[in-house]
């Protein structure tokens, strides 16, 4: 996915997949237990040097990108990250960002957004609620007549809240959809872990009682968001769908070295016909995903009409397309790619996870007939 960058994108790629296998390798990413606080905090502060967090800010609020297209960049980072199993909230993290920078008050811009940047801290979208409630569902945000809200309700699957967290929260409103930031150590504010298919990152359900939050903490105007929402939507889906064609690319460059490597009946199983055809399929999933992601990243960080939709596109086609390949990389590897010690289940758990993030392949397609207006 990233023979195409400039050289200024490659250089920040080759740095970036540096500092990844230096201070988050295989080993560290199978022992969660071991990623803690202060590891957490060395990691973002890093990764923010980097310009991991700025892509989708403008300078003139502290961000910057390499080219033109900051998503696009921010996508070939996720790709990396996807590669080398990465934790952390990166894509919650940028989708915030966006979100203040597009439709913050300027207290939520003044104070918040630079941390965001350089690594201070962190944010987790909050927008999954149990049952297809669309983007506010599971919460609900009661007007207080100062023009803040009360929020009360659960999200679930929120990725990688730490105590000093931001939680990026959808709710149903009198209005409409309500957007609002909130401090993951609030009064009323409870996070419990959950347990996950995923190890290389942390879930959990967060659940809402009664917590107040002031008008300046709202993000755009309740019931007008419904634009913003779609592009948030559209970035969060985008980068982990970049994250998951890291993990495919990776996976199968590991499944053809072992057909290659393994020798049975006096030759490389690479050689037998039926390994052929199924590396063979397997490659052009690989590279038809590689497109659909670049193309949408392209076109939405273009700010183009299509953008939203071409997302949807995107996180459809490689949710299924990941998990196809997986259990293909499995039937090369055989009973070996089913031991704990083989790096194989971990890459099936990822991209397994990454499948149903943000809407499943269904749920976009859904998606993708309303923003088409069918």
């Amino acid at each position: 996915m990233d023979t195409d960058a400039t050289d200024d994108q490659q250089a920040l790629l080759d740095v970036s997949a540096r500092f990844m296998e230096d201070s988050c390798p295989v080993t560290l990413v199978r022992e969660p237990d071991q990623r803690d606080g202060a590891f957490n905090e060395a990691y973002r502060r890093q990764g923010a040097e980097l310009g991991w967090y700025s892509m989708l800010v403008p300078e003139a609020l502290g961000g910057g990108s390499l080219s033109d297209n900051g998503l696009l960049d921010a996508a070939l980072i996720a790709y990396k990250r996807g590669a080398l199993l990465q934790p952390g909230s990166f894509v919650g993290t940028n989708v915030t960002a966006y979100a203040l920078a597009e439709a913050g008050s300027d207290e939520l811009r003044q104070k918040v957004l630079p941390g965001l940047v350089n690594g201070e801290g962190s944010a987790s979208w909050a927008v999954a609620g149990s049952g297809d409630q669309g983007l506010g569902g599971g919460v609900e945000a009661r007007p207080t007549g100062d023009g803040g809200l009360t929020l009360s309700g659960a999200k679930i699957a929120v990725q990688d809240v730490e105590p000093s967290s931001w939680l990026l929260v959808s709710g149903h409103s009198p209005e409409g959809t309500a957007l609002v930031l909130v401090a993951a150590d609030a009064a009323g504010v409870e996070v419990s872990p959950l347990e996950s298919l995923d190890l290389s990152r942390r879930f959990a359900e967060v659940r809402f009682d009664g917590v107040e939050v002031s008008s300046s903490a709202v993000v755009g105007r309740p019931g007008a968001i419904d634009d913003l929402l779609d592009r948030l939507l559209a970035v969060a889906a985008t980068l982990t769908a970049a994250e998951a064609v890291g993990a495919m690319d990776q996976e199968f460059e590991m499944t053809v070295q072992y057909a290659k490597d393994r020798i049975a009946f006096g030759r490389p199983i690479g050689s037998f016909q039926a390994i052929k055809h199924l590396l063979a399929d397997t490659s052009l999933a690989v590279e038809m995903a590689k497109a659909v992601v670049l193309a949408a990243a392209s076109s939405l960080g273009s700010g183009d009409d299509h953008g939203p939709q071409a997302a949807s596109m995107a996180k459809a086609m490689v949710g299924d397309a990941a998990i196809d390949l997986a259990q293909n990389c499995f039937q090369v590897f055989g009973g070996i790619g089913y031991t704990w010690e083989h790096d194989q289940h971990l890459y099936l758990r990822r991209l397994t996870t990454d499948a149903g993030l943000y809407g499943d392949a269904n749920w976009h397609r859904e998606h993708l007939c309303q923003l088409a207006g069918l």
